[in-house]
């Protein structure tokens, strides 16, 4: 329906807003507004407007426009349905975690790109809002009353994606995705993991035609030497090791047998080096376990934590292949009698859960890296000095990777075999894993010692 009937009003400030500058009209009995992002826009579009009022022109009652302005008016495509449509495209070839980087990726620029009532919302309301509306679901699935309001408010309250090309929104989002969930500076490896995230969905945006360039690009960022080499400190020695190990089997009561279940799980990620969620995935079938001599595990299957949400099964871990390689491609990892006592002796007390996995919890399902992580807390109290405790060494479980690459690497183990049985490649080895061992500075500071002597 079009109709001559069309009042103009003043351009006002809206101070807060992302697009602060609204102008405001009525066609007819419908009231029309629109927001921008200087007040130089908004007075164009206004004059357009009066421009077209002037000559005669009808206004479309449903959109607002006159006739000149409807036919090269493009249909634009808001933050949040591009979210949903980048999402829904990739979400069916991605591993759970990858989806889970995704949504943060998309969630947090979101923050950056706020209209309207939306603008008002609460963070910790936005990310449980778009993480539900992005995560592949029924149409008619119904949204929890908990986040009701903020669902509806961020599918009418975003800016337009051709609204990033605008260099004050792109340096916006750039802050944002560098920022913790409360307001402090984040890790180096977060922002970087945001903005390759988001950088691939710009360039979806591309292929869209609702950008002509990637504009993250051009985005210039103070460059920052990241550091991706293991911190020294949290890497134990071989009798640290074996002290860690021994305490393990100590952890909870006897009876319940917590801590003797884990110690074989914390041997296997230090002698054979391999990541948790491979050992997760660890089967009796995937185990040489000769009596005399090393055995060897077969690694294909690893059991990552991602949570219910991002799994295709709604299990909490995900089964998948190696890391970064092909579904089908397995590894093979030597390993020495130690470990091959130490599963054997496992298997006989413990057997193996019904799929045929070596590490399970109490009730018999996939080990959580919650339930191991306490384990091994207990773990490093029992083993170490106090100020060993209140330091880096060995804070996690996965220090104890650390330790079993850097140790192969500095008994003059070629880093080319090393890669191959910790699954990286020789560059990434090299860049994470040479580290010296904790308690080995008097020995190399004797050797220099000798040397500047002679």
């Amino acid at each position: 329906m079009e109709t001559l009937d069309v009042v103009i009003w003043n351009i006002r400030h809206r101070k807060g807003r992302a697009k602060p500058y609204e102008l405001r009209w009525k066609v007819g009995s419908e009231p029309k507004s629109k927001s921008f992002l200087t007040r130089a826009l908004a007075d164009h579009f206004r004059a357009d407007l009066l421009k077209a009022a002037k000559k005669g022109e009808s206004f479309d009652t449903v959109t607002g426009l006159p006739a000149s302005m409807l036919k090269t008016e493009k249909a634009v495509m808001s933050w949040y349905d591009f979210a949903h449509k980048y999402v829904a495209m990739r979400w069916k070839d991605a591993a759970a975690k990858t989806r889970e980087s995704i949504v943060d990726s998309l969630t947090v620029t979101t923050f950056a790109l706020l209209d309207g009532e939306a603008s008002d919302l609460p963070k910790k309301d936005i990310r449980a809002a778009m993480q539900w509306a992005l995560i592949p679901r029924e149409e008619d699935a119904a949204v929890p009353p908990r986040i009701e309001v903020a669902v509806r408010l961020l599918r009418k309250g975003t800016l337009a994606v051709r609204e990033l090309e605008d260099p004050i929104v792109i340096r916006r989002v750039s802050e944002e995705l560098a920022l913790t969930r409360d307001g402090k500076r984040a890790a180096a490896d977060t922002t970087a993991r945001r903005r390759r995230g988001l950088n691939t969905a710009l360039e979806y945006a591309i292929d869209l035609d609702e950008l002509s360039e990637n504009p993250l690009k051009r985005v210039k960022r103070k460059k920052i030497v990241r550091d991706v080499s293991i911190d020294r400190r949290c890497v134990v020695n071989p009798a640290q090791a074996r002290e860690l190990l021994i305490s393990a089997s100590y952890v909870g009561s006897w009876r319940r047998a917590r801590g003797r279940r884990l110690m074989a799980f914390f041997a296997t990620l230090y002698y054979a080096g391999v990541r948790p969620a491979e050992a997760v995935g660890l089967r009796k079938a995937d185990c040489q376990l000769p009596e005399n001599g090393w055995g060897l595990l077969t690694l294909e299957i690893t059991r990552p934590s991602s949570g219910k949400q991002w799994t295709d099964s709604g299990d909490v871990h995900d089964k998948r292949g190696l890391k970064q390689r092909d579904e089908r491609a397995v590894r093979f990892v030597p390993i020495p009698p130690e470990l091959v006592a130490i599963l054997c002796a496992h298997l006989e007390e413990f057997g193996t859960a019904p799929d045929g996995r070596l590490f399970r919890n109490e009730r018999g399902g996939v080990l959580g890296a919650s339930t191991y992580s306490r384990a091994w807390e207990e773990s490093r109290r029992f083993a170490f000095t106090p100020q060993q405790v209140a330091s880096p060494l060995a804070g996690k479980p996965y220090d104890l990777r650390h330790a079993a690459l850097s140790t192969w690497l500095n008994v003059g183990v070629d880093p080319t075999t090393v890669a191959e049985r910790a699954g990286n490649s020789v560059e990434v080895l090299l860049k994470r894993y040479a580290k010296c061992l904790d308690g080995r500075d008097e020995q190399i500071n004797q050797r220099i010692e000798a040397a500047l002597k002679t």
